[in-house]
């Protein structure tokens, strides 16, 4: 299946499982998630088991319809799977196409993603880019292979959102794969503070890092155009430790280097802590001293000398945050190739 990229059609299909007999099959009903990812889950009014936005996923699809299944499920090796793009539809079906309850579990799902201090800012930015349609209305899934049997993951997609949900059955994956996020909180052009912005903090930390460059690291660190986007080739490896774009975070002093990990903490900062962690793990092993920082002068907005567009780049890890006319920011790590 192809999916319709930056597609805002709107797809039905038939409801074939009631909430009643839902419950029944599925002998739980999900309450209201902690943003830990974490929920409770009930039978017979008492508590039965805890379950992650992993666990959520197989409860999910053991509740689609075979008509159902055959709309968003695939083959765990569909290169379907780890498509990334700006603002597309992985299928067709859309949230408000499932149940009442199917449509609570998704967004369970994408809420156990997060941490708890960024998940309803995320899924209120998710909302809001989404316009009229909302959350439900303006994003959509797939799943890849059999939850509960092997290799699985969960794709939602959307006007500036992919996330992933796989249970960690891709090795060597963060987040399960390139991911995306983004916000057009004033309108397309914002301005050049971003005010209300959900992930400019991550901006205004990168540029105090510039701040705090001498004349010589500014030269090699400021340059002029991007790598721009290109779907899933804006976030492609390359596995050098030199030669990149932007200045060596091996060149930097002490200091300086300790705000590099700071915004790589602040990048971080909105996934729940076990996606954070192993992408953490993974650029440690890569080598922080490998990472390239860069910021890119020809797209700037206003004559702020504030750099919208920057990026981090190492052997194993890609972070594009393009800020001009809005926010687009593209995230790619996976563990260190074996030499």
């Amino acid at each position: 299946m192809n999916p319709p990229h930056n597609s805002d059609q709107m797809f039905n299909s038939p409801h074939v499982t009631s909430r009643r007999s839902f419950l029944q099959k599925a002998g739980l009903a999900t309450a209201a998630i902690g943003a830990s990812g974490i929920i409770p889950c009930y039978a017979n009014g008492e508590p039965k088991a805890k379950s992650t936005s992993d666990t959520l996923v197989k409860t999910l699809y053991d509740s689609l319809s075979e008509e159902q299944r055959g709309k968003i499920c695939f083959a765990y090796d569909n290169k379907l799977r780890l498509e990334v793009d700006n603002n597309w539809h992985i299928t067709k079906t859309l949230v408000k196409d499932f149940t009442k309850d199917q449509q609570a579990m998704i967004k369970d799902i994408f809420m156990g993603l997060h941490s708890e201090e960024y998940a309803q800012k995320v899924y209120d930015q998710v909302v809001s880019d989404s316009g009229k349609d909302g959350f439900d209305g303006g994003s959509s899934i797939a799943i890849f292979g059999q939850p509960g049997t092997g290799k699985f993951e969960f794709v939602l997609t959307g006007r500036h959102c992919t996330r992933r949900c796989d249970g960690d059955s891709m090795e060597g994956a963060a987040f399960g794969g390139p991911i995306f996020y983004g916000h057009a909180a004033g309108g397309f052009r914002e301005g050049p503070k971003h005010e209300g912005n959900a992930y400019w903090y991550q901006a205004a930390r990168a540029n105090e890092v510039y701040q705090m460059l001498d004349g010589k690291q500014r030269e090699v660190a400021l340059l002029n155009e991007s790598r721009g986007e290109n779907g899933l080739d804006t976030v492609a490896l390359t596995g050098k430790k030199e030669g990149l774009a932007g200045i060596r975070v091996a060149d930097l002093t002490h200091d300086q280097k300790a705000h590099v990990k700071k915004v790589i903490g602040d990048i971080l900062a909105p996934f729940r802590k076990v996606d954070a962690d192993e992408a953490m793990k993974h650029i440690e092993a890569g080598g922080m001293d490998n990472l390239h920082l860069s910021f890119y002068k020809g797209e700037n907005i206003g004559d702020d000398e504030v750099w919208d567009v920057w990026q981090i780049e190492g052997p194993n890890m890609v972070s594009y945050f393009r800020g001009k006319p809005h926010v687009h920011a593209w995230l790619h790590i996976r563990e260190p190739q074996k030499a």
